[in-house]
């Protein structure tokens, strides 16, 4: 299975949007004992109950180290830049998404341990059907970050089948938290528009009001994570890359279901075409009915009661208390 047996689990981006709940879940489902968490950044101090090194996953010889110090059966790999910042900057995006990528596959290959690499919706393009998505299509990406996600698709592929290496991942849509602030993605309007809401009741969008996109609270994304990685092998056909989603909506629909809590609300919009012509070349909708079948994925959050956690949770984050109609 994708976790070992008494073999230790290395995150890195462990400071990152996703690593920074994932390292709590993998401590609480197997121990702090058996998890490092890892990041080119320091954390502050007592940030982990468990061990805690600094890596550069350009330098492979780092991920090397840190991988046999600590006897590391699996790894799963969240250090990368998101869609807008990669556009941004593309040079550092190749050399982060991917290549850092192939050195922990290498280093992987070379050590028997498994490696989970997260995908997104951002691998796919404008040609792209955009409506029920399928799991198997085009895949022509008009950014750099989409350009490194299906690339370290089609690598993960190829270790898989190369070298019989167990490599898995998620196609993951917009990811909604309240743990970490956002990270640089086109979908982080879905979490700015929470904290200005309990802050300030308005918020200006840099995305247009009718832009539909696939969304995740994380908790979601985190369960989905863990539970492809015990997956039975011999259930995917697929392994790598599979489409899940949890709810679909617009700026003006998650606008809608907030005033349900905080009745004077007020958002309004100042479109930034970079990240809106992003959006556009993403699916409306996809479809993860592989992932249920292989594997069983279910959410456990919809657009209402992810709402309703984000504007409890934020409420007590900044001691502001969430006020309701």
């Amino acid at each position: 299975m994708g976790t070992k047996k008494d073999k230790k689990i290395l995150v890195t981006g462990a400071l990152g949007q996703i690593g920074s709940e994932l390292v709590p879940a993998l401590e609480a489902r197997y121990g702090a004992e058996r998890v490092v968490a890892s990041d080119i950044r320091i954390p502050p101090a007592g940030a982990y109950q468990g061990a805690f090194e600094q890596v550069d996953c350009t330098q492979p010889l780092a991920i090397q180290d840190v991988v046999r110090r600590h006897d590391i059966g699996a790894i799963y790999h969240m250090a990368a830049l998101l869609s807008a910042v990669a556009e941004e900057r593309p040079q550092i995006a190749w050399s982060v998404n991917l290549g850092g990528l192939y050195n922990v596959l290498e280093v992987a290959r070379q050590n028997s341990a498994s490696v989970f690499c997260p995908s997104s919706i951002g691998a796919f393009g404008p040609s792209t059907p955009r409506d029920r998505t399928p799991q198997t299509t085009i895949q022509r990406p008009t950014t750099m970050y989409g350009v490194t996600k299906v690339a370290s698709e089609l690598l993960c592929d190829y270790y898989a089948e190369r070298f019989e290496l167990d490599a898995r991942g998620l196609r993951l849509p917009g990811l909604i938290s309240y743990a970490a602030p956002p990270g640089g993605g086109t979908t982080d309007y879905a979490v700015e528009i929470f904290y200005q809401a309990v802050r300030y009741s308005h918020y200006t969008c840099f995305l247009a009001a009718d832009t539909r996109l696939d969304m995740m609270y994380m908790p979601d994304a985190i369960d989905g994570i863990i539970q492809l990685m015990q997956a039975e092998p011999t259930r995917l056909k697929h392994r790598n890359a599979f489409n899940v989603t949890a709810m679909n909506f617009t700026p003006d629909e998650l606008a809608g279901e907030i005033r349900k809590s905080v009745a004077d609300f007020v958002i309004d919009y100042d479109v930034d075409p970079v990240r809106q012509a992003i959006a556009e070349s993403w699916p409306r909708a996809i479809d993860d009915s592989a992932a249920r079948a292989e594997w069983d994925w279910q959410p456990r959050y919809d657009l209402a009661t992810m709402t309703a956690d984000m504007l409890a949770k934020l409420g007590e984050k900044l001691k502001s208390p969430t006020r309701t109609t």
